[in-house]
């Protein structure tokens, strides 16, 4: 009778310790994680939740005033806004464009800095300098080589190889502003595919490249059949963030503005009705 009522108290205290021991195991991880995740539900879920309860109000900003309910008036209106849907397609064509040259010219620019060569180490910095630098920088410095009046891109082709006019307002067109800031894109973003599909081209051990050679591979034959198909899962993450980032372009289509709503995006409009108009709703 004793042993039995012992067993319940020894177990208890052995689940304690356990569950301590755990707990003090697990509490570092905890501590790291906290910051994070607190400046992940301040600044990123709580805007979300609350800019989903606006979208359903005619949002008055003035804490002191109240806000009309609409239900769905505002998503109406939205998809009835020809604004909206020129926006829409704006980032649909810029992803289009954006994506595909920037996976391709980084995997190409990856394939020659994984190779032993002098100087590698400097390429790679120069590769990826464009992308810590600020957005606001590259788009005064595209700005300044696609302008009308002595603009170099207009130097060249138009001047040198007469290929187009040399005065070509590339940011003033309806037709030609939007790939401009394509352009910019795909440039200011190479750097950052370059490294990610470097990483990935590491991780693949050589030994399957001298077998493939081995059996006669030469390589292109390589590339198709070794490289492409270890490099699909990064291929794929790839490919889902940029096509992310190129839905949530700002920056570049804010700054370097085309006429008749040529770069609007749909951040730039929703800023624009916010924050212009003060239709947050």
């Amino acid at each position: 009778m004793q042993a039995t009522e012992t067993l319940p108290r020894r177990y208890t205290t052995t689940s304690k310790q356990r569950a301590w021991r755990a707990f003090r195991r697990w509490m570092p991880v905890y501590l790291l994680i906290l910051p994070g995740m607190a400046i992940f539900l301040l600044w990123t879920l709580y805007p979300l939740l609350y800019a989903l309860v606006m979208s359903f109000f005619n949002w008055n900003p003035n804490p002191a005033a109240s806000s009309t309910f609409l239900g769905w008036g505002n998503y109406s209106r939205a998809l009835q806004d020809p604004i909206f849907w020129q926006a829409f397609r704006n980032v649909v064509v810029f992803s289009v464009g954006t994506v595909p040259a920037q996976m391709i010219i980084g995997l190409g620019v990856a394939l020659l800095l994984d190779r032993k060569m002098a100087g590698r180490d400097l390429f790679r910095v120069l590769y990826y300098l464009p992308v810590i630098t600020s957005w606001v920088v590259w788009c005064l410095v595209f700005e300044y080589l696609f302008n009308s009046q002595g603009g170099l891109v207009n130097w060249v082709f138009g001047d040198v190889f007469h290929l187009i006019p040399d005065t070509t307002a590339w940011i003033g067109s309806v037709s030609l502003a939007l790939p401009t800031i394509m352009i910019t894109a795909a440039w200011k973003g190479v750097g950052w595919t370059m490294v990610i599909f470097l990483a990935g081209l590491q991780s693949i051990p050589p030994e399957l490249y001298e077998a493939a050679s081995i059996d006669g591979a030469g390589s292109w034959d390589r590339f198709r059949h070794v490289t492409v198909p270890l490099l699909r899962p990064v291929l794929a993450f790839v490919s889902v963030i940029l096509t992310i980032g190129a839905f949530g372009t700002f920056l570049p289509n804010y700054i370097m503005t085309g006429p008749e709503h040529s770069t609007e995006s749909l951040l730039t409009y929703g800023y624009t009705n916010a924050f212009s108009s003060f239709d947050f709703g």
